[in-house]
């Protein structure tokens, strides 16, 4: 069933747990993530990342996620993930799309203020639900380098941020970053909880694929009710394409199609079941 952003992080902070949001450019992904929660019976949200544009264009893969939330034997909701242009936002909401993030992380303050005020005036005249986000991750969404390094969020400006904006969900920066990991992220799950009981809403991990379970379960304490999880769910559908390729003659796009399928939802299986507190 489709409901939004506000009603789906209801949902978690009433069993103190949080929901998975897994990018879904395509179909396999979207089956395996909706099969993974329809089968553990738990809440979850498909995102589409802005940068997704080029290989799943908005107008094409939202209408396929929205129609596959509606049809979920679990509450989905459809989420716009790391929106920087409002225009962008807009079609999106037109769409059918439940909770929507504007990314303004990398703009001065005042910018970034004020973009997601007018954010949230567009996405409340739908129904949806905003998340925004203050500070910025070592890395930006798709693993580029964001330049300077993570800017932490601090506490107190985020308390602030969060009154004058209006939004639902914050996404602070505590130290994870987007792709594959190439060491061990070393997070400050303290500041987390300080976020978390300065701003009184749902926080939000970006970059939570390659956490430890460990730093899941201790940041959902600390107040993490959505973690985004997305690069090692993808790369276990690539290792499990080259395996079929290296032992069998395969002629079927499809055959590939569906054992990256398969493994996506294994490792989608894990990340839920941590989110969950099983």
């Amino acid at each position: 069933m489709l409901v939004n952003l506000v009603e789906i992080l209801k949902l978690v902070e009433e069993k103190k747990c949080a929901v998975g949001a897994f990018n879904t450019p395509n179909l396999e992904c979207i089956h395996a993530v909706l099969h993974t929660a329809e089968r553990l019976n738990v809440p979850v949200i498909l995102s589409h990342a802005e940068l997704h544009e080029p290989v799943a264009p908005l107008s094409e893969i939202g209408p396929v996620m929205v129609e596959a939330a509606k049809a979920a034997k679990v509450p989905v909701c459809v989420h716009l993930d790391h929106c920087e242009t409002l225009s962008y936002m807009q079609r999106a909401l037109e769409i059918g799309f439940t909770g929507v993030m504007y990314d303004g992380s990398l703009l001065p303050y005042e910018e970034n203020l004020g973009n997601t005020k007018k954010a949230v005036a567009m996405a409340k005249s739908f129904g949806s639900g905003v998340e925004a986000e203050l500070g910025s991750l070592a890395s930006r969404e798709g693993g580029a380098s964001a330049g300077s390094g993570p800017v932490y969020t601090d506490p107190d400006q985020a308390a602030v941020f969060c009154k004058e904006t209006g939004i639902d969900a914050l996404a602070p920066s505590f130290g994870t970053a987007h792709g594959i990991y190439k060491s061990k992220p070393v997070l400050d799950l303290d500041r987390v909880k300080a976020i978390a009981e300065k701003t009184g809403l749902p926080l939000v991990m970006h970059g939570g694929s390659g956490v430890s379970p460990e730093d899941y379960r201790t940041g959902i304490r600390n107040g993490l009710r959505k973690i985004n999880y997305y690069s090692y769910m993808s790369k276990a559908g690539v290792t499990a394409a080259k395996e079929l390729l290296a032992k069998e003659d395969v002629t079927f796009f499809h055959d590939l199609a569906l054992a990256a399928e398969k493994a996506m939802e294994a490792d989608a299986e894990k990340a839920m079941r941590v989110f969950a507190g099983m």
